[in-house]
């Protein structure tokens, strides 16, 4: 069973509760008092962690497609948060005994997040699977990595790892991922997350969820997930970015609630009769009793006997040891047989 241990100390494993991380991308429309109101929703809903994305117009895109999508810079720009309002909402985060991450789209905002905002991991998002030198870059600074595998195939992600590995940072959790967004239930193809683990044993691996609802990830939690990627929203009615496979707050805490339960329903190999079990044994289970009246000192055949509730007599699969025994006193039919009638 594949695990690691964060920055802060949180162990992240296969096959138990799952580290769940509630994503926020742009949906704060560039407010850090809606910001603070969905770190508020999913530290009530029992999230790990809040994540964020660290991106400005200069490092998310190039001149020349701002050229091309001239209002794209203006809405960037709107939802996008500074350094100081980011390193605002991670204060925020530890006042709300909740984890802060972000993912960074520069090589400044990776050491912003490792020096200034105290990670306990950072994100590398599908987008940069085949940058290696960033990878190189983010993975250098020896901080937990948690990089989603959307768009790339299993050599990309193969790769990608290799680069992380050669810096000696082993600290890493890959996340099963569809960049299509949202991601409809033929196309979530959750058995990648065992492939995944066949060919990174070393590694826990999880699930970054853009599917509506929480079917897939339920799912992905029974197939032994040890984190779960969540978009979050205060409004899905809204627009914006991702926000319409965001979940609400409400259906977050279900969200949380179903994935946390899944390990302890799964349980162990071992067979256990649980002491409920044991007293249920004697409502439900059937015993022993006479098809007739019986005289005393009568020998007992085979078609004397039956079996009925309650369990508290001679179990079915004593009859035949019970055959050509003597009663020994009188008995009525359908009643309920004793060791202690029996001579």
């Amino acid at each position: 069973m594949s695990q690691i241990v964060l920055a802060d100390g949180t162990v992240i494993s296969e096959f138990r509760k799952p580290y769940i991380i509630a994503e926020v991308n742009s949906s704060h429309n560039g407010s850090v008092d809606e910001a603070k109101r969905m770190i508020d929703a999913a530290a009530d809903a029992g999230c790990d962690c809040v994540k964020f994305q660290s991106w400005t117009a200069q490092s998310l895109y190039s001149k020349t497609y701002y050229r091309q999508n001239p209002i794209a810079k203006r809405f960037v720009d709107k939802l996008s948060l500074s350094s100081q309002q980011l390193k605002e909402t991670a204060r925020y985060c530890r006042e709300k005994n909740i984890g802060f991450s972000s993912t960074p789209y520069s090589r400044e905002e990776v050491d912003f997040l490792a020096d200034e905002c105290e990670v306990p991991f950072i994100k590398i998002s599908s987008m940069e699977v085949n940058n290696p030198e960033y990878i190189r870059y983010i993975a250098k600074r020896h901080i937990p990595v948690v990089i989603s595998t959307g768009m790339a195939d299993y050599d990309e992600v193969k790769n990608a790892v290799e680069i992380i590995e050669q810096t000696g940072n082993e600290k890493i959790a890959i996340l099963h991922c569809v960049s299509i967004y949202p991601t409809p239930a033929e196309k979530v193809n959750l058995k990648n997350i065992s492939a995944l683990r066949k060919m990174f044993p070393k590694y826990p691996i999880g699930f970054s969820d853009h599917t509506l609802g929480d079917a897939a990830a339920v799912a992905a939690t029974v197939m032994g997930a040890a984190v779960l990627e969540k978009h979050i929203t205060l409004d899905a009615k809204r627009i914006g970015m991702d926000n319409q496979m965001a979940m609400e707050p409400e259906d977050l805490k279900q969200f949380v609630a179903k994935c946390k339960a899944v390990p302890e329903a799964i349980g162990t190999e071992e067979r256990i009769i649980w002491p409920g079990e044991m007293e249920q044994r004697l409502n439900m289970r059937r015993s022993v009793v006479l098809t007739r009246d019986l005289r005393a000192g009568e020998i007992i055949t085979a078609d004397m006997l039956d079996v009925k509730r309650p369990g508290t007599g001679i179990p079915p699969e004593k009859i035949p040891e019970l055959v050509g025994r003597t009663v020994n006193k009188d008995m009525e039919s359908d009643t309920v047989l004793m060791l202690s009638d029996l001579t």
